[in-house]
């Protein structure tokens, strides 16, 4: 009769011990303690006990599975920590409950309701989200669900959670930062849909606002940085008359893993898994320049990040207080030059391309025209500014704005139209200001065919007075003085006392603009100073190029541009120093290389990728470098790359994507072959100059100077060759071998083909060789390269003989004259 029974009792513990290690719940009258796990049914999240960061704590908690990282999204008792292992949770019909063992706290967390379920079940999904349900009940959606961890988020927002309001209960989604990584009890920084006015997202300390989002636009919340993951995951936001929210989806879950972070340090991170690097790699934030803090200039200013200094008073507007505007604190705004009188003869100013101002003094309607919004505002006294409440499909709806207009910046790129309440007097300035732009552009239009024409006959002259060429530079070196480049301008004495008169000891290379110095400004910042040499390939016109593109970049793998120098007849370029120089001094040498290992490869790699990404998609100016080569990538102190020498770039305007050109500049070997053969140059030219430069950096040999026993291929067409055979290990240099993270490296090496293939249509963009080099997405294969061919060495009489090269190969090299 025991061993029955005995039988009876282990079959009974081990279907026990079987359901409860292989099921995503906890059921009622199940105790889960700390040790125990459950997780989701693709295995994607797990839920238990943990302790954050040094902390002995325990708090019961949400991390990813399938990451190595312990990476944690939410926490039950975030605000009340358990002192030891003695945590258990339990369900019941009336909720959930979280305690402890033998502690006088009794309940530490909790979630009750008054309405008892027959059979409550706790259930962790594939998505992040911990729900309560009835087990007898299918659920087909949230309505279904009793509670959920969604609706209650820490500082972590995931693919399909709600960021929002529901209308009808109340409910308000308020993301709340950690106090440390030590500590997940909230912080000083929240981040929720504000719905005061017309809705918009603020992030706050305490009560003070730090950034906001502008309004949504159909497609993306205005006046954040465009995202480089666009077609990843897609946007939405729900506006109705019973919930205000914003989520997004990943578009294909399986090809990576995504959140939203509200770090204790009160930063707003838009995070993707690099599963190769086994790190999250940030992709864009809310808080990415100094115009995304919250009303830096005040009331009635405008903040332009390509300016210096950044604040301006709108027009009509003068500084409140001029001593602190001199001193860069711009947090008093600006006041009206002439008080508006409601009754007068008062209109509007439009401004365009700005980030709308802060929203929570707003009203508004989407059932009136713009016209009618006008006329609706200046019947208000109180109403100071009115625009479209919809951007959309030309605009529609009303949007007025009551009070100080506060948090107004430049967004050239993506911005909206706003019109500002002004008295009679300041819309006659504003006319008769607008009447002598006119005359005075007329005059200038008159003296510029002038000086075109003048410019002709200095041209024809010169072909016969050589000696005149000299005095022209000169004037035209003079006339730079006198634009406005938004750029400091350092007199010659100081550039000269900086790199002792241009001392030799100082120089630290020469390319085909001149010799680079090191210098030192009084104050003891270190420069790079760039002086065009009189022979130089280079002219007044990528001079000039390079100062109006640069000037307006910022980025952390750009070079930054402090200031250029034009007296005396002198091209100086004033550069931030970079200590370690240029890449192709690490890459090309066999003994600096070896202080380069391929984790620090890859963050040149990676670096690189994410300023061309800039270049082409998120700067205010479309920019197609047209020389991109690892000379010209330059390498600070802590081995970061900086994108350098835009003298050759081209700048797009609105939807413009590529241009023809019939002066072919550039470098052999990096350039495309639609733009070296046909003079066509893309954003896909630059993408095939970045593919030329990776396979350069895994092989350490130069494209140009590439050479084997066994074929006459170039290096691409041996790497693509490589690549087919499965041969990808001969062809990597053996300091990347010693790594042994050959799974990158063979992935880095087939991005690079994919970026160098003959037809620009098969390249990827930059934003999906961004996306491609941190996730582990699986790559098309690469077709054949460009100018995938064998070399002939010739001698020129044998050149113009040789029968089997195109006439069109022949133009190319006859009549391009590229930089060496």
């Amino acid at each position: 009769m025991q061993l029955p029974s005995i039988i009876l009792v282990c079959s009974i513990l081990s279907s026990t011990l079987i359901k409860s290690m292989a099921v995503d719940t906890i059921s009622m009258h199940q105790t889960f303690r700390d040790g125990d796990t459950i997780t989701s049914a693709g295995g994607e999240f797990q839920l238990g006990f943990f302790s954050p960061g040094s902390s002995t704590n325990r708090y019961l908690g949400i991390w990813y599975k399938k990451i190595s990282r312990v990476t944690v999204v939410w926490v039950a008792n975030r605000d009340s920590p358990l002192v030891n292992t003695s945590g258990f949770l339990q369900i019941s019909r009336e909720g959930i409950i979280l305690q402890a063992v033998n502690s006088s706290t009794g309940i530490i967390w909790s979630w009750s309701t008054s309405k008892l379920f027959k059979n409550p079940v706790l259930q962790l999904l594939d998505t992040g989200n911990l729900i309560l349900r009835d087990e007898d009940r299918d659920f087909k959606s949230e309505e279904d669900f009793i509670w959920q961890s969604f609706d209650h988020p820490g500082d972590n927002m995931l693919p399909g959670m709600k960021f929002g309001i529901d209308l009808v209960t109340g409910m308000n989604r308020i993301s709340s930062s950690w106090t440390s990584v030590n500590d997940p009890s909230r912080g000083s920084f929240t981040i929720g849909l504000d719905t005061s006015g017309f809705p918009q997202i603020l992030l706050s300390k305490g009560s003070v606002i730090q950034a906001r989002t502008g309004r949504w636009d159909g497609y993306k919340f205005k006046g954040i940085p465009k995202r480089s993951l666009n077609g990843i995951f897609k946007d939405e936001f729900v506006f109705n008359e019973k919930e205000i929210y914003y989520r997004f989806y990943l578009v294909n879950p399986t090809s990576a893993t995504m959140r939203i972070i509200l770090t204790p340090t009160g930063n707003v991170k838009v995070l993707v898994w690099n599963d190769q690097q086994q790190i999250w790699t940030v992709y864009s934030s809310l808080m990415d320049n100094d115009c995304d803090r919250y009303g830096l200039c005040g009331g009635y200013g405008i903040c332009k990040i390509d300016k210096t200094p950044r604040c301006e008073c709108l027009r009509g507007f003068v500084p409140r207080s001029q001593e602190k505007w001199k001193a860069a604190d711009w947090s008093s705004g600006c006041i009206r030059k002439t008080n508006l009188v409601c009754g007068t003869d008062e209109g509007f100013v439009k401004y365009s391309g700005v980030k709308l101002p802060d929203m929570r003094s707003s009203w508004y309607t989407l059932k009136m025209s713009l016209q009618e919004c006008e006329k609706l505002c200046l019947k208000n006294c109180s109403c100071t500014a009115y625009a479209n409440a919809d951007a959309r499909r030309g605009g529609h709806g009303c949007l007025l704005w009551f009070g100080e207009l506060i948090d107004i910046s430049d967004y050239a790129e993506d911005g909206e139209d706003i019109y500002v309440r002004m008295p009679s007097s300041e819309l006659v300035k504003s006319r008769k200001g607008k009447l002598e732009f006119i005359l005075i552009t007329a005059v200038l239009l008159v003296v510029l065919v002038g000086l075109i024409l003048l410019s002709v006959y200095k041209k024809r002259k010169l072909m016969k007075e050589e000696s005149l060429k000299l005095d022209s530079e000169s004037v035209s070196l003079t006339k730079i003085e006198n634009e406005d480049l938004e750029l400091p301008l350092y007199d010659f004495e100081s550039i000269a006392h900086a790199t002792s008169n241009f001392s030799p000891e100082k120089k630290l290379g020469e390319g085909g603009f001149g010799p680079v110095y090191k210098g030192t400004l009084t104050g003891g910042l270190e420069i790079a100073v760039k002086r065009l040499s009189k022979d130089s390939s280079q002219g007044l016109d990528e001079f000039k190029n390079e100062v109006s593109c640069i000037a307006k970049l910022q980025h952390r793998n750009l070079v930054t541009l402090l200031g250029c120098c034009t007296e005396k007849g002198e091209r100086i370029l004033i550069y931030e120093y970079m200590a370690n120089k240029s890449l192709d001094s690490f890459i090309f040498d066999s003994n600096a290389r070896n202080t380069l290992d391929w984790p620090k490869l890859y963050n040149i790699i990676t670096g690189i990728a994410r300023g061309l990404l800039y270049l082409h998609q998120d700067s205010k100016l479309r920019i197609i470098h047209r020389d991109l080569k690892a000379s010209n990538i330059l390498l600070d102190h802590d081995m970061n790359p900086k994108i350098s020498d835009f003298g050759m770039a081209r700048s797009f305007g609105g939807n413009e994507t590529e241009s023809n050109t019939s002066r072919i500049v550039g470098t052999y070997g990096y350039m495309s072959p639609e733009y070296a053969i046909d003079g066509q140059f893309s954003v896909k030219s630059d993408v095939y100059s970045f593919g030329v430069l990776l396979i350069e950096i895994i092989t350490g040999v130069k494209n140009r100077l590439f050479s084997h026993p066994d074929h006459s291929l170039n290096l691409l067409g041996h790497a693509w060759l490589s690549y087919e055979q499965d041969n990808l290990l001969q062809l990597i240099d053996g300091v990347i071998l010693e790594s042994n993270n050959y799974s990158e490296v063979f992935r880095v090496i087939q991005i690079g083909l994919l970026c160098v293939q003959h037809d620009p249509e098969d390249r990827p963009v930059m934003s999906q060789v961004v996306l491609m080099l941190s996730s582990n997405m699986k790559l098309p294969h690469p077709k054949q390269p460009g100018f995938f061919m064998e070399r002939y060495l010739l001698r020129q009489d044998q050149f113009l003989s040789k029968p089997n090269l195109s006439s069109s190969t022949q133009l190319t090299i006859t009549t391009l004259l590229p930089r060496q």
